[in-house]
């Protein structure tokens, strides 16, 4: 039996926010129903036993949406008791949660302390350009919430991070952005690249990020770090975080970054279970929380053909010296063959101009950081 990670919408893609470039909006328009209902606890019950059952040495639950809060915090009161309650020995429980960060009352926070759940915020830097694609469903700017949010977090501490999706005029403002970060205490970052719709050709959106401009955030945003570190100040930039684990020998804790597709078990509001978070479609639904077990699920055709059709290397990789620390990146960023298998990924130069411009100063910093594995 395996670790267990399980990612529950327990409000499908009920959102009180209208983002722009909101993914899983898209990914829930491709399905015969968009919206799939708030989990019932009946349902919530049968996912964190079946988990637990089948979960050796951790069991992790990551609630996302849509926007996760509005199932209500007596929902995830009932979480907390129905893991203690289905408890094993030897099998460590984590908890997270990602969040928009919009309109949560005052005890949400106590909640969170109480209970170690790591919250992640969606907060794309200062107000002028998280307003500019985070709008609630009215068209009002949602910052100053977002940002009393964070003010919250803080003095409850609660143990959080910030997520900013990378547009093209995020990537272009990354040092304002970083520094608005540094300013507000927040030390732990995640940089996303913004996906575009499924069923639509890249460029297509006013958000979008071109390869060239990430290519140069990523080389903008290590040197920021890299000053930083220099200074005896580490940040913790997930994409920067998992290259050194790979520098050093050991294993990515992001799946974009294994170079393989690994089963998320992500679990939709009315039980269905798919692969991963960007592949939430009908026609990828492994099975029903209660009608199938976790063991089932993992092993089902779907899934194995799933998980095959990302081995794939194309012959450019496995050529290409920078393929260990690359390994094509995420499927959902792999542009299509033509026999419909991932191909090659779509940021490839990107990460080429990274790796040949920084490659050797990211080296450095893992030999440094070596000596402080908390850190990593």
């Amino acid at each position: 039996m395996p670790p267990v990670n399980l990612l529950i919408k327990p409000a499908s893609s009920a959102c009180n926010m209208n983002c722009k470039y909101c993914f899983y909006r898209d990914v829930s328009c491709h399905r015969e129903e968009a919206f799939q209902g708030i989990l019932s606890l009946e349902t919530l019950e049968s996912a964190v036993k079946g988990a637990m059952e089948y979960a050796e040495g951790s069991c992790s639950f990551l609630f996302q949406g849509g926007e996760p809060t509005l199932a209500g915090l007596d929902f995830y009161r009932q979480v907390v008791a129905m893991e203690q309650k289905y408890a094993k020995p030897g099998v460590k429980i984590y908890n997270a949660i990602q969040t928009n960060g919009y309109q949560l009352e005052e005890d949400w926070f106590p909640f969170f302390h109480e209970n170690s759940f790591l919250v992640g915020v969606s907060l794309d830097g200062p107000a002028e350009l998280h307003n500019l694609n985070r709008q609630d469903n009215a068209g009002k700017n949602t910052f100053n919430q977002v940002m009393r949010t964070i003010t919250l977090l803080k003095r409850f501490q609660v143990e959080y991070s910030v997520l900013c999706v990378l547009t093209g005029r995020n990537a272009r403002s990354i040092e304002r952005i970083y520094h608005f970060y540094r300013k507000q205490g927040i030390s732990r970052l995640q940089f996303i690249p913004c996906l575009e719709p499924l069923d639509k050709p890249r460029g297509e959106t006013d958000y979008h990020l071109s390869v060239e401009a990430y290519g140069e955030f990523l080389v903008r945003i290590f040197d920021l770090w890299m000053q930083d570190l220099q200074k005896g100040d580490y940040v913790s930039i997930r994409h920067l975080d998992n290259w050194i684990r790979i520098l050093l020998g050991g294993c990515p804790e992001s799946c974009g970054m294994a170079g393989r597709c690994s089963i998320q078990f992500v679990v939709e509001g009315d039980g269905g279970v798919y692969p991963c978070d960007f592949y939430v479609l009908d026609s990828l639904r492994l099975g029903t929380v209660g009608q199938n077990s976790f063991k089932e699920m993992a092993s089902s055709p779907i899934a194995e053909e799933f998980l095959q059709s990302s081995l794939e290397v194309p012959k450019e990789c496995a050529a290409c010296s920078f393929y260990p620390l690359c390994r094509n990146g995420c499927r959902r960023d792999r542009v299509s063959s033509m026999d419909g298998l991932p191909g090659q990924n779509y940021f490839c130069s990107a990460l080429r101009h990274f790796f040949s411009k920084r490659g050797r100063e990211l080296e450095q910093a893992a030999v440094y950081l070596s000596h402080f594995s908390p850190c990593i």
